[in-house]
């Protein structure tokens, strides 16, 4: 009986506000853009932020690529809010916020969670605390950032992936992709969560670690021949890991990620052209996750132990060696840590690859 309460609840979503209302916990540029597309196609939205506004109503101004605005309401509430009769729960906190909000949510082991963390290890962590739970997980490739009124500015398009990981979510995944292309997002379903997943990491290592420690723009991390090596050595790396895994690269919703591991393959001087212009256009002009860390304009820790730290980790873990991988997490962690190793490797590429070489 659970299991046909929960998917017919889910999949009646789409067609009409009085279907169980769907709780994205997490109310900043990510989570703003999800619930605002999912209350675009016509969904009751509770909106979990920082403050809890007793389910008061609140507004979400989103800015399109294209310019158009568009502004629609979602009631929004603390995790004691969540409405009893919800069935599913977006989770768009970083990685690091994410165990917090899984204490929280322990009463509620009938909610099927939807993980839309970058980096590795979120599900995992769903995984360990709610065996018995349902579980999908989410790949984000659409660039958007929060503008100085608290606009959201959808800055490229991109997409959703999403993929059942455990407990009976087909339901689940069917609807939500059905509600968020409805409300404006391109979604797509996929059969491999953990694919899906390195995938996608693949996508958030391009350009990364490297412009965030130089304090460079990614595109001219790629144009450089010697930053580039780096580039394809950490890509390279996690590439290795992925197949001792027994996974394949995928093409996301808005990111060719298939197509991007093909042109790492290529000869230098064909590939660095290539990528140049497709790291230039990926982000929609946002500066990397990590760069902005550094530079202070994202609060709480950096997530590299996430992206090329998991890497390194993973690969440790299966008896490969990540050595690209591993030394740019620690020199991510040394930048943010510290202004006068900051300054040190701004700017400075031969800085970088010594460090990287000794």
């Amino acid at each position: 009986m659970t299991e046909d309460r929960t998917a017919a609840g889910v999949a009646d979503a789409p067609a009409s506000r009085s279907a169980p209302p769907i709780v994205v916990v997490g109310l900043g540029a990510v989570g703003s853009l999800l619930a605002g597309c999912l209350a675009a196609a016509g969904c009751a939205v509770v909106a979990v932020g920082r403050v809890d506004l007793g389910g008061r109503p609140r507004t979400i101004d989103l800015v399109e690529p294209g310019g158009r605005r568009r502004t629609v309401t979602v009631v929004a509430a603390g995790l004691e809010g969540i409405p009893p009769e919800s069935r599913v729960a977006l989770l768009t906190v970083k990685q690091y916020d994410l165990a917090g909000v899984l204490d929280g949510l322990a009463a509620r082991p009938d909610l099927v969670l939807v993980t839309v963390q970058n980096g590795l290890g979120a599900e995992e962590a769903v995984l360990a605390r709610r065996p018995t739970s349902g579980l999908v997980a989410a790949s984000l490739t659409a660039a958007v950032e929060r503008g100085p009124g608290g606009e959201v500015h959808w800055l490229r398009r991109g997409g959703i992936g999403l993929a059942p990981v455990a407990g009976p979510v087909d339901a689940v995944v069917e609807a939500l992709v059905t509600a968020l292309r409805s409300g404006g997002l391109p979604a797509r379903r996929y059969p491999d969560w953990a694919a899906m997943k390195w995938s996608k990491l693949l996508g958030n290592l391009l350009g990364n670690a490297t412009s965030a420690i130089l304090d460079l723009d990614p595109a001219g991390v790629v144009a450089d021949p010697a930053l580039f090596a780096v580039e394809r050595r950490q890509l390279e790396e996690a590439l290795a890991v992925m197949d001792r895994l027994g996974l394949r690269p995928v093409g996301l919703p808005g990111a060719a990620v298939d197509w991007l591991v093909r042109l790492l393959r290529l000869p230098d001087p064909l590939a660095r052209p290539v990528l140049r212009a497709v790291v230039g256009k990926a982000r929609g002009g946002k500066s990397p996750s990590l760069r902005g860390h550094v530079a202070g304009s994202a609060p709480g820790p950096s997530e590299v132990g996430w992206l090329n730290g998991a890497v390194a980790e993973r690969a440790r873990a299966l008896g490969l060696a990540a050595p690209v991988n591993a030394r740019l997490a620690d020199l991510v962690e040394a930048v943010v840590a510290d202004p006068a190793r900051r300054a040190w490797f701004r700017g400075r590429p031969d800085r970088l690859l010594a460090a990287l070489d000794g």
